[in-house]
């Protein structure tokens, strides 16, 4: 190997050393120099996790590191688009199945450098969070998206307000999304949610009645009475004999963005000569043993019916109970007992008509909601005055009555 000393020896002249030591100072600064560095890697987007019911569902995406997230609202259906810049969604199909809110999932390149994801959901909802958060435990990153059924003004509001910015929302890491504005007046909106439906026929009398067809024929006249009042707008989670998941009735409620739901039943008892109507709101916990078990048939209405029960994550029960929030449980006492003021003058009632428990369809986080049991099949003078369209008439009239004092406020203000 000839060595670079010997070579500056050799040359001739001063000036052709000079030009040589130049150009070797050069060769050695340009090898000094860093390269350009190249591209980094795309962020692969390897996890992907779905929890919730109709009512309410969490998405949670794992990535190596954290990405530029962009998301916009989309109607026609309602959709929640998610890009996600300089990554690669690595995602298994059968993972990304939908479920409950979330009636469909897509997912793929949408350009170079950008991935799309796509949540198509039941009907309008709110995005109640949206974080890109480190693990804490683990390398990466991962975001947590929060999507509640939600009603078509709330959505709408949030849509106008996206399209008046920017027409999308940037994500900055943990930043927490702030929910749509109050939105404008509206009638006084009631849910009347019959009980049962389709496959699942709740109760049968001893003269053979079917709870499905009773709740549903009283809801119906229920309505009837109700919308006589054009400051009342009111809404069936069923007109037909449907089966409705229980999650399903609580999503009904807040996309029409009820300001009371009122869910009709009327059950058995091992008691044949307990009967008379009782008025029962939600809590976790049961007021009686009879209470309890009432709370435990129904809430099994969805596996009665054959359907398989998607939140089966315990923590996403734990959260929809807590957020009972305090405000909307008050009102829900403040109807429950002026319900009970108010049909106690027209029907029989049961002893301590007031009750509560952990009946599902009454979780609705901020619509007050109770549970009405007319009567018991069970008791032959009950099923028969269920069939009396006289004493449907009383008990229609002691529920409108009710539903006018709890209203009054709203209704004296315009909305």
């Amino acid at each position: 190997m000839v060595r670079t000393s010997s070579l500056f020896n050799c040359l001739p002249t001063p000036l052709a050393r000079k030009a040589f030591a130049a150009l070797l100072l050069l060769v050695l600064v340009l090898a000094g120099m860093s390269l350009p560095a190249a591209a980094a890697e795309p962020i692969r987007v390897h996890g992907y996790k779905m929890a919730g019911d109709a009512s309410r569902v969490r998405i949670v995406l794992q990535m190596e590191r954290e990405p530029q997230l962009r998301w916009t609202l989309m109607r026609g259906p309602h959709r929640l688009v998610l890009d996600l810049q300089g990554t690669t969604l690595a995602l298994d199909p059968a993972d990304a199945a939908p479920r409950g809110l979330v009636t469909g999932v897509r997912f793929g390149q949408l350009e170079a450098g950008t991935s799309r994801l796509i949540l198509a959901t039941k009907g309008p909802f709110r995005v109640e969070g949206l974080d890109v958060i480190a693990n804490e435990s683990s390398p990466g990153h991962r975001l947590v998206a929060d999507l509640v059924a939600a009603s078509e003004t709330e959505f709408e509001t949030a849509l106008a307000e996206q399209i008046a910015v920017t027409g999308s929302t940037v994500t900055a890491k943990g930043d927490r999304v702030v929910s749509a504005g109050e939105p404008a007046a509206k009638p006084f909106t009631i849910v009347i949610d019959p009980g049962h439906g389709g496959i699942d026929s709740g109760a049968e009398g001893i003269g053979g009645t079917l709870e499905k067809a009773v709740t549903l024929n009283f809801a119906s006249e229920l309505r009837n009475r109700l919308a006589q009042d054009p400051k009342i707008r009111v809404h069936l989670t069923r007109d037909d004999d449907t089966f409705l998941r229980l999650d399903e009735r609580v999503r009904i409620a807040r996309q029409y963005g009820a300001d009371l739901f009122i869910s009709v039943h009327a059950d058995t008892i091992k008691y044949k000569g307990i009967r008379g109507a009782t008025v029962y709101t939600v809590s976790d916990q049961a007021s009686d043993a009879d209470a309890a078990a009432l709370a435990a048939r129904e809430n099994l209405s969805d596996e009665l019916a054959g359907m398989a029960v998607e939140d089966a994550d315990h923590a996403v029960s734990d959260i929809l109970m807590d957020l009972v929030r305090r405000e909307t449980h008050a009102f829900s006492i403040r109807f429950a007992r002026s319900l009970l003021g108010e049909l106690s003058e027209q029907v029989e009632m049961i002893k301590n008509p007031h009750r509560f428990a952990g009946f599902k369809v009454l979780k609705a986080p901020d619509v007050p909601s109770v549970l009405l049991e007319l009567g018991y099949l069970s008791n032959k003078d009950d099923e028969q005055q269920l069939q009396s369209a006289e004493w449907r008439a009383k008990a229609i009239g002691g529920i409108a009555e009710a539903i006018m004092e709890f209203a009054g406020p709203r209704l004296r203000t315009g909305g």
